[in-house]
């Protein structure tokens, strides 16, 4: 199901107003998984819960599959919704807590046990069905509420902040188990965050939302590689300056003479700079340096490799010590 808002304007409260929704208007493609992505009070939740029917816009329209769904109830559009908190019946086993749509709508027993047995497969707790929502991790409950949501055949899966509340190994795995999902049930998606990393790995196309408006939509690339606002640049990912120019901070070059190494057809974006050392960071597989420019004073990032670090000698111990460096490619916007 395609979902299309249109001028949608969602205000609370008198005195002051605050402004959810500044005439937002998104087409979200049948069978794609959409990211809204912005900063908390960006409005990216509030329009997940009108597109859900939990909010209802002061002005605007909702069309679900053609259908103009503003004034109809939540139940009536043919959604699935998951919150960042299960929302899990504690007192219901696995089985029932996927089954309790399908039961609801008084479909046959039969039919509910083939449905919630092809579910718990599919989310990785076949086994699981006796057990209670106290019993499993947050990573399991959280696929639980998937396939909950999941279990009528919904046209659309909506889904707010899903894995905010989890640490950040089991957020990776369930990014990576959501994009292999979607891939097999291809229902239309729309997934809330404000983790650029989370949008970036699993969207198709991201929705950038700021004060209640939409910055820009386009694919992980467009975005990354084209921002068309300083405020989309700067959200997607880090951004530091260097001779003048905005660059992202693993488009810099480091090296110990004055002509860092562009490989492959890289053109430079900047003259080469000379600066020093002032902090060395490794994060896992990158390693982070804090420089500042010789010439101006300017304080700037870079991020390399652990490999290139190697090469050039940068560690702990390499506080004052004189680097230069080059911009590969300047940031847009």
């Amino acid at each position: 199901m395609a979902i299309s808002v249109s001028h949608a304007v969602k205000t609370y409260g008198s005195s002051p107003v605050f402004t959810a929704l500044d005439d937002v208007s998104l087409d979200i493609p049948e069978g794609s998984l959409t990211a809204l992505l912005g900063p908390s009070g960006s409005g990216k939740s509030t329009l997940l819960r009108t597109i859900a029917g939990l909010e209802r816009p002061d002005s605007g329209a909702v069309v679900i599959d053609g259908t103009d769904v503003t004034r109809l109830a939540p139940q009536d559009r043919g959604i699935g919704f998951v919150f960042q908190h299960y929302a899990a019946f504690k007192h219901m086993t696995v089985r029932d807590n996927v089954a309790f749509g399908l039961s609801v709508r008084k479909r046959p027993r039969k039919e509910i046990d083939q449905r919630v047995d092809e579910l718990l497969e599919i989310v990785g707790l076949a086994g699981y069905h006796t057990r209670y929502p106290s019993q499993l991790s947050g990573g399991q409950r959280q696929r639980m509420a998937l396939a909950r949501a999941l279990a009528p055949n919904p046209g659309v899966l909506l889904l707010d902040e899903p894995f905010g509340a989890l640490d950040a190994k089991v957020r990776e795995d369930l990014r990576t188990w959501l994009r292999h999902m979607h891939e097999e049930f291809t229902v239309t998606t729309v997934l809330v965050t404000h983790d650029q990393e989370e949008a970036l790995d699993v969207a198709d196309r991201i929705a950038v939302m700021g004060d209640g408006r939409i910055e820009q939509v386009g694919t992980p690339t467009e975005l990354y590689d084209a921002p068309e606002t300083p405020f989309v640049r700067s959200f997607l990912g880090h951004v530091t300056e260097l001779a003048g120019q905005t660059v992202r901070p693993h488009d810099i070059r480091l090296g110990r003479n004055a002509d860092p190494e562009v490989p492959g057809n890289e053109v430079a974006a900047t003259d080469v700079r000379e600066a020093v050392v002032e902090r060395v960071a490794v994060l896992g597989f990158e390693v982070r340096v804090e420089l500042t420019d010789v010439e101006n004073g300017g304080r700037f990032t870079a991020q390399i490799t652990r490999g290139d670090a190697r090469t050039l000698g940068l560690g702990a111990g390499s506080v004052g010590e004189t680097v230069y460096a080059r911009a590969t490619e300047a940031a847009s916007a």
